[in-house]
């Protein structure tokens, strides 16, 4: 597994893409955004106008453990985009984060094929006035820390170039 963090709009979406192509698999593709509103809507339309007709794409609010294992088989690479959204979600939709995270956790240890995770690190700044967004970054970092530590390869986007900071 390989853990992509950045801010936003560092590049940490085309870094995954890139990493997918390149791997010459066939590329499923999780996305967990909602199109709340015409800004988002015209984001989502942006990244999938970026990605390639052929891969298959898979739109997923809160079951992303399932997702995982129905789509991963030792042929192909699946690449999840993101935690960050598919965390509100859960949050949005009051399901239970501790349940979820460990589900998560379990079926990336059950996963047959390559998979790729992309996510916002957001916990470098001010910590936030309200306490729903404070709640939020303290279970996205947790978060972030528990896939990292089962990662083979976590890797940071800063303007666009990949740090690594853990495996190769």
């Amino acid at each position: 597994m390989h853990l992509i963090l950045g801010g936003a709009r560092s590049g940490k979406s085309a870094y995954g893409e890139r990493l997918a192509k390149d791997s010459e698999l066939p590329v499923v593709y999780v996305a967990t955004a909602q199109a709340f509103d015409d800004e988002m809507r015209e984001r989502i339309k942006q990244h999938q106008s970026d990605r390639p007709a052929h891969w298959q794409s898979i739109e997923v609010l809160c079951d992303l453990p399932q997702t995982l294992l129905d789509n991963s088989h030792s042929e192909n690479v699946v690449l999840v985009d993101c935690l960050t959204l598919w965390l509100m979600n859960l949050m949005y939709q009051q399901k239970d984060i501790h349940q979820s995270v460990t589900d998560l956790l379990h079926a990336l240890t059950q996963v047959k094929g390559r998979v790729i995770i992309v996510s916002n690190e957001i916990s470098m700044g001010v910590v936030p006035m309200g306490k729903e967004s404070r709640l939020y970054v303290d279970e996205l970092g947790r978060l972030h820390q528990r896939i990292a530590q089962a990662a083979q390869q976590v890797t940071l986007m800063v303007a666009g170039i990949p740090m690594v900071v853990k495996g190769r």
